[in-house]
């Protein structure tokens, strides 16, 4: 009656079986390899138990939060002692009039140097004097940053940045 023999239809109920066991076995090592990746990553990590019982597991604290820079202080020089607050502008350094800060040095050019803020540092550059520009002993060629404390010379003039 039928033109399909019991032989072809028990062949394709093994097929169909071996199908779904393959299926099920590529689902339970997907679910192995995903466990195992997810043991691994949390293996430097101690749970809260494991450091109650061994508290050298607790991982170190977090770094200090870095200092940032308030203000502007003359430490050398005929300005001694100004302090000047630093906002988001710029600085222009130097002997000209239209300067924030106005020094009274011989050895400073007209618009000496620049202090700007970038993100949450300040740089500081030589806009092109004939003495030039020191941060700590070095003389810029380029803008650099500065760090808290660490003098910039221009002529007599020594100023740091600090808290």
């Amino acid at each position: 009656m039928s033109d399909i023999s019991e032989l072809t239809i028990t062949a394709l109920r093994f097929g169909f079986l071996l199908l779904l066991w393959v299926l099920i076995f590529s689902i339970v090592s997907t679910m192995r390899r995903d466990l195992v990746i997810g043991r691994k990553a949390a293996m430097g990590t101690p749970t809260a138990r494991e450091v109650r019982k061994h508290p050298e597991l607790a991982p170190a604290p977090p770094q200090p939060v870095k200092q940032q820079a308030h203000q502007l202080v003359v430490v050398e020089g005929p300005l001694k002692g100004t302090t000047l607050p630093l906002a988001a502008s710029p600085i222009l350094l130097g002997r000209a009039q239209e300067a924030t800060l106005v020094l009274e040095d011989d050895y400073a050019s007209g618009r000496h140097a620049r202090l700007f803020p970038q993100g949450s540092r300040w740089f500081i550059e030589d806009l092109g004097s004939t003495n030039g520009t020191y941060l700590a002993d070095q003389q810029l060629t380029r803008a650099l940053p500065v760090e808290l404390g660490v003098p910039v010379r221009i002529g007599k003039t020594v100023i740091e940045l600090r808290p």
